[in-house]
């Protein structure tokens, strides 16, 4: 700070004393009575450092009749300027309000040793106080006479809230044991009015206003003891009781879709604008209920995704269109449904544990949030090579990966013809489990895939993993030491007639012999003629208590393609 003159030193001085800033007007170029107000819209002020400014009507200014004459908690003006000639003096002393001193020195890019006083609070019990000691160094140093007392308006602060605190709450901290009243003693030091013994109640002093809590209390306590003296004490691990059964069913299903040929993908958690428009869906569908997000990333994408195949389908045309054209891609991770039961909720208190009704009013505010899988397939399923030209994935590879991941899930699934967008009516397979719908499988519908710009054959499948029962123990399997009798069957039935009914059927006919059963040919052409195909299946029969022979395999597979007749229309190849 650099000197000035007798009076603005005294005042510089003091503010560095006592924390107080004073600023000195030359009380005879002041017109009539001074006021605190906000600026008005238009006003200028020449301060100090001599630079005129347009003031902003969130500024505070001291005036006096015939304006500006001061910027509130920040610099002087040159109109009231105290100088060598300078006989009376008026001092103020006063506090301002930290924000908007800071926001008008940040308006007007000024700084000085007042403001930055003011942004960090100054003590507003010491304004008097302060006033009076630069009076005492005015008469004392240059002379002066006090013409009149103190005069003008003082506003009273609100008092400082209490705050109880335990004796012992420093030593639960720190994890040490202080000696008995330390706490007090400590707090008192720092001007806190303490009273009680255990619990005490503090009331910090008007200097210090950053103790609002009980942790600032703590803090002071631990800094004055000494923060050196605190042990190092690393905590100790609790034992490691590894992934849980959720975790483990969701790496299992990551792992096994890996190993099957599949890469994972991290596609974008927001929605692509108008992608239901394109699939078609009907207005009150569940996956149109989409949470929108207030302050987007992209403005293209503003909802939360309801589903996984449109983040995924973007990635297969952002492959496809750097000359990736086979594709085995997935993606697990949550979507975002928003049901009709949830509400908004006001924000919680965050300076105290919130009760059980509070938890659960923020709980059922939540929309549901289950875990998804989602792949997609399309260009060669098996690469060309010397044993062939390839084979072109299809809707039954859509139906193994969800068989896949559901062994991975160790749970029993069911395909059943399905009419689902975005795929295709005719090869699209419901995903159900104990007669519960937990995803879709098969073949994209090709207008949908026309739209969106990619292959016109593409495959797809997506399954709610939280839907699937979580198995954490699971039965041994029995394994039986009697040979097993293959058998192939060829039957033709009805193209229109799904090949999951055929299975079931065959299934139903074969009865407890039938070990398993595997759709592994799909014929169609003119060896079976016009609107038919031929399904070829696999079946494996076995006894457990005795070897199965070739007649009672034959009966049984009879049996089998009987059912399938009278249900479904099969008819043996």
């Amino acid at each position: 700070i650099r000197p000035i003159s007798a009076i603005v030193d005294i005042t510089n001085y003091v503010m560095i004393e006592l924390g107080q800033p004073l600023h000195a007007f030359d009380a005879d170029k002041i017109t009539g009575t001074i006021t605190v107000r906000s600026a008005a819209s238009g006003e200028t002020l020449t301060t100090l450092d001599g630079a005129e400014r347009a003031l902003d009507p969130e500024d505070v200014v001291i005036a006096d009749e015939s304006g500006p004459i001061a910027l509130a908690g920040v610099m002087g003006g040159g109109s009231t300027e105290v100088s060598a000639d300078t006989t009376t003096v008026l001092l103020e002393s006063a506090t301002f309000d930290q924000v908007r001193v800071f926001r008008t020195g940040k308006r007007h890019k000024l700084t000085s040793e007042a403001s930055k006083r003011f942004e960090r609070i100054v003590d507003p019990e010491i304004t008097v106080a302060a006033s009076d000691r630069a009076a005492e160094l005015i008469v004392e140093i240059a002379g002066g006479v006090i013409a009149s007392p103190l005069a003008g308006v003082r506003v009273d602060t609100e008092p400082a809230v209490p705050i109880t605190i335990a004796a012992d709450e420093p030593d639960k901290v720190a994890g040490i044991t202080y000696e008995p009243g330390t706490t007090a003693k400590r707090l008192a030091e720092v001007g806190c009015a303490v009273s009680g013994t255990d619990p005490l109640t503090v009331t910090p002093a008007s200097w210090r206003p950053d103790l609002r809590e009980r942790a600032d209390l703590v803090e002071e306590v631990l800094r004055l003891e000494g923060l050196e003296l605190i042990p190092a004490v690393p905590p100790r691990a609790p034992a490691g009781t590894g992934l849980t059964a959720a975790q483990r069913r969701r790496r299992g299903i990551g792992r096994v879709l890996a190993v099957d040929g599949f890469t994972e993908v991290l596609p974008y958690p927001f929605m692509p604008a108008g992608v239901f428009d394109q699939w078609g869906l009907a207005p009150d569908t569940e996956r149109r209920r989409t949470v929108k997000v207030l302050n987007p990333l992209e403005r293209d994408r503003p909802e939360l995704n309801t589903t996984l195949l449109p983040g995924l389908l973007e990635m297969t045309t952002r492959n496809i269109a750097r000359g990736q054209r086979d594709l085995a891609l997935f993606t697990i991770g949550q979507v975002v449904i928003a049901g009709d039961n949830v509400t908004s909720v006001d924000a919680l208190d965050v300076t105290k544990r919130p009760d059980d009704a509070e938890i659960a009013a923020l709980d059922a505010s939540l929309p549901r949030q289950p875990l998804y899988v989602a792949g997609v397939l399309t260009g060669l399923r098996d690469p060309a090579g010397p044993w062939g030209p390839g084979r072109t994935a299809d809707y039954l590879d859509a139906f193994e990966a969800v068989r896949t991941v559901a062994g991975a899930a160790s749970v029993q699934i069911e395909l059943a013809a399905a009419d689902f967008a975005p795929w295709h009516p005719g090869r699209c397979a419901a995903v159900i489990i104990d007669g519960v719908t937990v995803g879709h499988a098969g073949e994209l519908h090709p207008a949908i895939l026309e739209r969106a710009g990619l292959p016109k054959r593409l495959c797809a499948f997506e399954i709610d993993v939280d839907a699937l029962p979580l198995t954490t123990v699971l039965p041994s399997p029995k394994v039986s030491v009697f040979p097993a009798v293959l058998q192939d069957v060829a039957v033709v039935v009805d193209a229109s007639v799904p090949s999951a009914d055929v299975a079931d059927a065959l299934r139903d006919g074969a009865g407890d012999l039938l070990e398993s059963l595997e759709l592994f040919d799909v014929f169609t052409g003119d060896q079976v003629g016009a609107g038919n195909k031929s399904l070829a299946f696999a079946l494996r029969f076995r006894a457990g208590d005795r070897t199965l022979t070739e007649d009672e395999a034959n009966a049984a597979k009879l049996a089998a393609v009987d059912e399938a007749g009278s249900r479904v229309g099969a008819r043996l190849r």
